[in-house]
């Protein structure tokens, strides 16, 4: 395939929104070197992806691949795509109605498990990668999960987008956690239980010594489950701040519905009083459930 479809954005959004019917060659398409890019990447991460070890994989030369794709970048926009449709968030959008906080949780969760799922998600860098379908599918489900709570549109985007990079900040400590215990064939635990020599040093901090004879370090929290929840946490006072900087009709801090401010006295921050019983349970319990109260 000529050099310039390799560079070609355009050419890319064709490949991505599988226009012009692509048909198969010698047994060979698109799908299924799509396919073995995902089954070689999970094995041995982006780094041990490229055009002929895809080509092997399938039994094909190199040059039999450049016929369906032009390129390692492209066939990787792909494989996004490919696994981006693995959960049925990413099917045909539905604009549903509820608490923006559940809904965008749940588009992070899955977003999460995807990446526990195909680490190599993580690795993906960069502003140029070209989406497709299903990867928009999902981008827009987390938009319209905040689009309705009166935040402006370039902060519902830039919320969408801060809670992306939390979840691929995360996957990727798993992403370099397993390459270096694949390089040096010893466990992250294994590495971090012989290093005596630095622990003995450590003791000429204070801080860090009470936190380590308090537990701190032997009880660590999920880092996923504990930032997800304060990222979620500082979302929800900045819809709230929003609301009450507002001189129009303002919307329920809980579920977005829009609320009538009254003529006078303090303006409305629920929509109903379930709403308000939600939210009252939520400030007094954690998000295991577990009362706060002592």
């Amino acid at each position: 395939m000529a050099r310039g479809k390799a560079e070609d954005p355009d050419h890319a959004v064709e490949l991505l929104w599988r226009e012009g019917g692509e048909k198969p060659r010698q047994g060979l398409s698109l799908d299924r070197i799509v396919r073995a890019g995902v089954e070689l990447a999970d094995a041995e991460g982006l780094g041990g992806l490229s055009m002929r070890k895809v080509a092997e994989r399938l039994g094909f030369t190199t040059m039999s691949l450049y016929r369906h794709v032009p390129g390692r970048d492209q066939l990787i926009d792909l494989m996004c795509d490919e696994v981006a449709g693995e959960t049925a968030s990413a099917g045909p959008v539905v604009r549903e109605e509820g608490d923006w906080r559940v809904r965008l949780e749940a588009c992070a969760r899955e977003g999460w498990e995807l990446r526990r799922g195909h680490p190599w998600l993580a690795e993906v860098r960069g502003g140029r990668h070209v989406p497709g379908p299903r990867t928009v599918a999902r981008y827009e489900q987390m938009l319209s999960a905040v689009a309705g709570t009166g935040l402006p549109p370039a902060e519902v985007i830039a919320v969408v987008g801060l809670v992306g990079r939390f979840v691929d900040s995360e996957a990727l400590l798993l992403v370099e956690s397993a390459e270096a215990e694949r390089r040096s064939g010893v466990s992250h635990e294994e590495w971090w239980g012989g290093r005596d020599t630095l622990f003995e040093r450590l003791y000429a901090y204070p801080t860090i010594t009470r936190l380590w004879e308090e537990g701190g370090f032997d009880r660590p929290e999920d880092t996923f489950e504990f930032g997800l929840a304060r990222l979620l946490d500082g979302i929800e006072l900045l819809i709230q701040k929003r609301y009450e900087s507002s001189d129009e009709t303002g919307l329920c801090v809980v579920c977005g519905t829009p609320v009538e401010r009254p003529a006078s006295g303090r303006p409305r921050e629920y929509c109903s009083a379930s709403c308000r019983q939600r939210a009252y349970r939520r400030r007094r319990t954690g998000r295991d459930g577990q009362s706060r109260e002592k």
